[in-house]
């Protein structure tokens, strides 16, 4: 088999928001995957992410990813719809894949009423291409990961990994054993916490007494309630997003490298 050109592209992680539920000053918690500086796959559309994707990028994302369907997460929708359905370029549509688990769960929240348009004659998913997923996926030549993490109620929440360049844990407690299968001590493992934690998120103890050091210093936080929260975990040591930050990835793994570790890790 010939070898493959190597991979020349600059990677990065936009931060469109880093914030809870009730901090929408923060923004809603999203990342944007760039290519070159281009947009690749953004992961949850709250309304105040895709309000900053759309300013930054002048165009709808072309993929996302949906970790959960709180309304934090997934309340860009209706607008994304609109601007893919009346955008009058054929064939707009924004690939959307979605853990299989939250497929009847998504219908429920954002696509289950009736006449989407007043006009008629128009299904929500008509302005999407609705992918449901299991264990990962193919985007863009590479393969993702998916995994469950451990929300409130079980199976309705979930993360993402591009192997070699970011891992993502949605909201969650914390998940020392899926961590452990991915931490490459390279690639920044982007993690939920605030000072305290709850049923469906990580506290600044939780993460102290759930990861050893090593793990943690390759962490950086996300979601928490306020700017002097954030600046409270920076104080603790950790390394905290902001809304707006750009961090640089390590190149991903090859495709087939990836997924062939995925399949191993079954």
């Amino acid at each position: 088999m010939p070898d493959l050109p190597a991979d020349t592209s600059e990677w990065s992680l936009h931060f469109l928001g880093v914030g809870n539920a009730a901090a929408p000053e923060l923004g809603s918690a999203s990342v944007v995957l760039e290519r070159d500086g281009q947009p690749l796959l953004m992961v949850d559309c709250g309304q105040e992410a895709l309000s900053s994707c759309l300013a930054r990028y002048e165009q709808p994302p072309p993929a996302v990813f949906i970790t959960h369907v709180h309304l934090d997460h997934v309340a860009g929708f209706e607008r994304l719809f609109v601007s893919n359905y009346f955008s009058g370029k054929e064939g707009q549509r924004t690939r959307l894949y979605v853990p299989a688990m939250l497929v009847p769960l998504l219908q429920g929240r954002i696509a289950d009423y009736p006449n989407v348009v007043a006009e008629g004659s128009a299904n929500f998913w008509d302005a999407f291409q609705l992918i449901p997923v299991s264990r990962g996926f193919w985007h863009a030549g590479h393969w993702f990961d998916v995994f469950p993490v451990r929300h409130h109620v079980p199976g309705t929440a979930y993360g993402l990994c591009l192997r070699g360049a970011f891992f993502y844990s949605g909201d969650t407690r914390p998940i020392p054993e899926v961590v452990a299968q991915y931490a490459d001590g390279t690639m920044p493992l982007v993690h939920d916490c605030d000072l305290h934690g709850n049923p469906s998120h990580t506290g600044l103890p939780d993460l102290l007494r759930e990861y050893p050091a090593e793990i943690i210093r390759q962490m950086l936080v996300y979601h928490y309630a306020s700017v002097a929260d954030g600046a409270a975990l920076a104080a603790a040591g950790l390394r905290v997003a902001k809304a707006g930050d750009r961090v640089a990835l390590p190149k991903p793994l090859a495709a087939a490298e990836a997924h062939a570790a995925s399949a191993g890790a079954i």
